[in-house]
């Protein structure tokens, strides 16, 4: 699907274009969403180098995520995406032409649509291609902060899960997704890092004062947020451990009880062991009471043991 933002009479217009149209002028953006063989070969009659590639867009390798060329400025980025409970990453393709940014993406990103939204809104005021990327990069990051106080706030109830000791499995679960998810924020902090770096430093000229301003602001939150996500490695690693640790302590009430159970009934077992070997002398074999003074005997020596363990602390 293409999609062309047209700003012209200081109004912004969404519309849809098929491969037999050309570029409206006065776009600002252009975005492909899911593009066929065909749709991609209608933007290679716009384009000087090779249309990326799905491959090309998911690239980790620097030197395939951050590139100048002829079209212009190229910035592959990854974007969190809440997938349920999880998080999960979608790498979309930027462009910064001469009149118009250029969006390649494979999936849906709530941010673009949030965006979309903003700009027909009037909340986000952009008529030029780098102040939408920008836009979309403050939202990003907003979004990430978002995150991070999510996974916090998840995290203080896990911590009162793990201290009442109670359905440690589905903690353990649950410890290792916002584990999981925490890992995909900072890694999409740290591309949204080296973008902006890299958007500093290539496309400086391109910038107003007050779109660099913003670029360094934006830089400087996520110094800030940095250290948040690191924090959160720290308290996952924390409750991971105090989880297992209590893991731990049930597993050890479950084999003391066995343990004292086995000692407590090894005196009855040794006195019925000697009963039970059918000598032809044992005198109590014909004495009218052995038989409950046997048993007696094994009671006994099972309370004995028992209050003898009781008041040593044991129990």
């Amino acid at each position: 699907m293409i999609t062309a933002y047209v700003y012209q009479d200081r109004q912004l217009t969404m519309s849809e274009l098929s491969i037999k149209d050309t570029i409206p002028p006065g776009t600002i953006w252009l975005d492909l969403y899911k593009p066929d063989d065909s749709e991609r070969e209608w933007l290679s009659q716009f384009s000087v180098e090779d249309v990326p590639e799905e491959e090309d867009i998911n690239e980790i390798e620097a030197s395939a995520r951050f590139y100048q060329n002829n079209d212009g400025l190229h910035i592959n980025s990854l974007f969190p995406q809440r997938a349920g409970q999880d998080v999960k990453g979608v790498n979309v393709s930027f462009n910064i032409r001469q009149h118009y940014l250029l969006t390649l993406r494979e999936e849906d990103v709530g941010l673009i649509r949030l965006l979309r939204n903003y700009l027909r809104l009037g909340r986000i005021a952009a008529t030029t291609p780098q102040a939408l990327l920008l836009a979309l990069f403050n939202l990003k990051v907003d979004y990430l902060s978002d995150l991070i106080e999510d996974v916090y706030t998840v995290l203080e109830n896990v911590s009162e899960e793990v201290f009442k000791n109670e359905e440690l499995d589905d903690v353990f679960k649950l410890i290792t997704r916002q584990e999981d998810s925490n890992g995909k924020i900072r890694l999409s902090l740290l591309d949204t890092q080296r973008s902006l770096r890299f958007m500093q430093k290539s496309y400086r000229d391109q910038l107003s004062d007050e779109e660099l301003k913003d670029l360094r602001e934006m830089l400087s939150d996520i110094e800030s947020l940095m250290p948040h996500s690191q924090f959160i490695f720290d308290k996952l690693n924390f409750l991971l451990d105090a989880a297992m640790g209590f893991s731990g302590l049930q597993q050890n009430k479950i084999i003391k009880i066995f343990s004292v159970a086995a000692v407590v009934f090894l005196p009855p077992t040794v006195i019925a062991s000697s009963y039970g070997m059918n000598f032809a002398n044992m005198p109590e074999l014909s004495w009218e009471f052995g038989y409950p003074m046997a048993i007696m005997m094994m009671f006994g020596s099972a309370v004995g043991t028992y209050f003898f363990f009781k008041r040593k602390g044991w129990l």
